[in-house]
């Protein structure tokens, strides 16, 4: 307790003699300090009371000089943990008030206290978002399409390019309409030259799932980035499959897929959605894509009359579109080779176009790039495409406007050549035939046709492209897409073709969806009527799916053609999927094919009973008629359903493949007929005998027959 005698407490006297014998021991001789505080000077420093936050007052002490005792009293202790009660001291210690004198002679740096400097790690992504902001910000103040391309490109970092779409679109949204309508344009000017088309998905995806977020400060972000989705859909930057694989994954409570269910159901279905979408934010040309290109047609058009290349430059410039310059190189190659004598014109053109930076490299070698690719259907009209363009491409090159590396990555191997050029002959040939077929619904004739190609290793490719051919007409044609696959499969395809075929369609899938709006959707159809018409079987699906790429579309059909063969009344559902054909159930088919054989085997009219086959519908199911044909001769001992057989195969009603189907199938059930009708097995090869003298069978039945009935008469 302190005393009330005197000016100081009993405490206080005791840290005075502390500091007065500190002193004492610190100052041997006066030459050792420069300036040696007073014992009252310690006794005032000691005076010190730590505030509530935990901070004393500074004063000229640092607070690491503060120590507490084991009492836990406040002691003034010197620098470097010289003196104080319980302290080693120093054997030199000088004052604490010193101080480093830079002007001394005997200054050292090393004697300066240490000065820890904290460092942030720089984040590239972070480095990347800030970046891209000003980017944008300089493109919405100057609408410098160009300028903006080039400060991304410059900026690298493609790999963060999905965040550049979700930026953009997002700054857009706290805008008005007109930096909304620029950021579209400018998506479609990056896209596939700056930005793949993954990461244009990629950056949709995450607005998508930051939806929620963006409602928080922008109110009618579900409406505006419906706008975007639907807009970028019209823009063919994103497939129309994207809004179906993106709601399997967004939560059905989440704004991401309110966003993807109204694009899809009310924009997207509205009749003249996509001028409506274009025009939605005043726009930038204020025409759709289609008159655009009808612009670009009409200027090339007057330019072959006039000749006036200054004129037609100053045409394209106020188009306003360098990011669509592409469609304006292909229209002009495609007109060159329409017209002989406007090649020179053209080919003047597209060159003072590119000295000019009118035309762009990137644009000049995607419009090239794009007519390349369209060869194939452009020689259906213009028989010497592919000729013409294979001089034009080196004249380009020569004169500098063309980048060389064109011609690296479209030349190939003289054997490729060859390949690729009987695989084109060939699919010219095929898309006659198709069309034919359309027209004639003849089968047969069809099948002949194929024959007389001779080329079985391109089945794969006859089966892409009547589907693709199909997809983009009526239901009528699609029917008979799918009839005739039923009856290839039984005549001239094999499952690996058929396997193949679907491969080969649902890697392309992203690129069907881009000319046909509902494409994801067809091929499901289309994939799962081959299973309930027995073309390929439910394991197929799964071998589809393991030779796709990971994560592509195409497997999101296969799932989709999973689900609608596994629903209910799958099979009478999908028979009349496309409201076209015979619409009869497999049962229902089975049950009129065993009426009209009853009716014959009573009544004996063959010409009645071929008309009611005909009258079926249903070419590639004539296998079942031969089955059902034998089964009945072997029940009733009548072999009258022979005659009936010979007539069939005379008139071609029924092929000798579907003859030789009908009697493997029959042979393949021997044993359990055989439970019926014990002379099944005397009887069938009575029956094969006699069809194989009148050539209803391929010649390797027999072989397999006469292998087979020994063993079947063995069991």
């Amino acid at each position: 307790m302190a005393s009330g005698e005197g000016f100081l407490t009993d405490e206080q006297r005791e840290m005075l003699k502390i500091a007065s014998q500190n002193v004492e021991t610190a100052l041997p001789s006066p030459r050792l300090s420069s300036s040696p505080k007073s014992p009252t000077s310690l006794l005032s420093d000691q005076q010190l009371k730590v505030p509530v936050g935990g901070k004393a007052p500074t004063g000229g002490i640092a607070v690491r000089h503060v120590r507490r005792s084991h009492s836990g009293k406040s002691i003034r202790v010197k620098k470097d943990g010289a003196g104080g009660k319980g302290t080693w001291g120093k054997l030199l210690d000088t004052d604490g008030e010193s101080h480093i004198d830079r002007n001394d002679p005997n200054y050292d740096s090393g004697e300066e206290p240490y000065q820890l400097v904290g460092s942030t790690i720089s984040d590239p992504l972070d480095e990347y978002k800030k970046a891209v902001v000003s980017i944008i910000e300089e493109y919405f103040s100057t609408s410098d399409v160009e300028v903006a391309a080039s400060d991304l490109k410059d900026l690298g970092s493609s790999e963060y390019h999905p965040y550049f779409i979700k930026r953009l679109v997002s700054m857009a949204m706290d805008r008005h309409d007109k930096e909304k309508e620029m950021a579209s344009v400018l998506l479609s000017s990056l896209y596939a030259d700056v930005i793949s088309p993954p990461q244009i998905r990629d950056g949709f995806v995450m607005l998508l799932e930051s939806a929620d977020d963006l409602a928080v400060d922008i109110l009618d972000a579900v409406d505006i980035l419906t706008l975007f989705v639907s807009r970028a859909v019209v823009d063919e930057i994103l497939p129309p499959a994207f809004i179906t694989r993106a709601k399997k994954t967004l939560p059905e409570s989440s704004k991401g897929y309110q966003v993807l269910q109204t694009a899809e159901k009310s924009y997207l279905s509205a009749p003249h959605h996509a001028e409506l979408l274009e025009r939605r934010w005043g726009g930038s040309t204020h025409v759709t894509v289609e008159e655009m290109k009808k612009k670009i047609a009409d200027l090339l058009r007057e330019y072959v009359e006039s000749g006036d290349t200054f004129e037609a430059c100053r045409c394209i410039r106020e188009l306003g579109v360098s990011f669509f310059h592409h469609e304006v190189v292909k229209r002009a190659l495609v007109l060159a080779m329409e017209i002989q004598t406007a090649e020179p014109l053209m080919l003047k053109l597209l060159k003072e176009a590119a000295e000019e930076g009118l035309i762009s490299s990137s644009q000049m070698v995607k419009g090239f790039a794009r007519l390349a690719e369209s060869l194939d259907d452009l020689a259906l009209d213009i028989p010497s495409a592919k000729t013409l363009f294979q001089l034009i491409v080196p004249k380009a090159i020569l004169q500098g406007w063309l980048d060389a590396s064109f011609m690296k990555s479209s030349c190939t191997d003289g054997e490729a050549q060859n390949e690729d050029k009987k695989l084109n002959q060939y699919k010219k040939e095929i898309v006659t035939i198709i069309h034919e077929y359309f027209l004639s619904d003849d089968i047969p004739e069809l099948i002949r046709s194929l024959e007389d190609l001779g080329l079985p290793e391109y089945n794969p490719v006859f089966l892409k492209k009547l589907i693709t051919l199909a997809m983009d007409r009526k239901n009528r044609e699609k029917e008979m897409a799918s009839v005739l696959l039923s009856a290839l499969h039984i005549e001239i395809f094999s499952t690996e073709d058929i396997v193949n075929g679907f491969v080969m369609l649902l890697e392309s899938a992203e690129d069907t969806a881009l000319d046909i709006l509902d494409a994801s959707n067809e091929l499901a159809l289309f994939l799962a009527r081959a299973v309930i018409d027995d073309v390929i079987v439910p394991l197929n699906l799964e071998e589809i799916t393991s030779k796709l790429p990971p994560n592509c579309s195409g497997s999101e059909t296969v799932r989709m053609a999973r689900s609608l063969i596994t629903a209910r009344h799958a099979g009478e559902r999908l028979l009349r999927c496309w409201g076209g054909g015979t619409g009869w159930a497999v049962e229902d088919a089975k049950d009129k094919i065993m009426k009209l054989l009853e009716e014959y085997e009573s009544g004996g009219v063959v010409a009645e009973a071929c008309q009611c086959i005909r009258d079926l519908g249903m070419p590639f199911f004539n296998h079942e008629v031969v089955k059902k044909a034998l089964v009945m001769a072997m029940e009733k001992k009548n072999d009258r359903m022979l005659d009936l057989l010979q007539v069939c195969f005379n008139e071609g009603l029924i092929t000798i493949n579907q003859m030789t189907k009908g009697f493997t199938r029959v042979k393949d059930g021997l044993d359990d007929l055989a439970l019926d009708f014990p002379n099944a097995k005397d009887k069938f090869s009575f029956y094969t005998e006699y069809a194989q003298k009148k050539g209803w069978l391929l010649p390797s039945f027999g072989s397999s027959a006469t292998e087979a009935l020994p063993t079947a008469a063995a069991s």
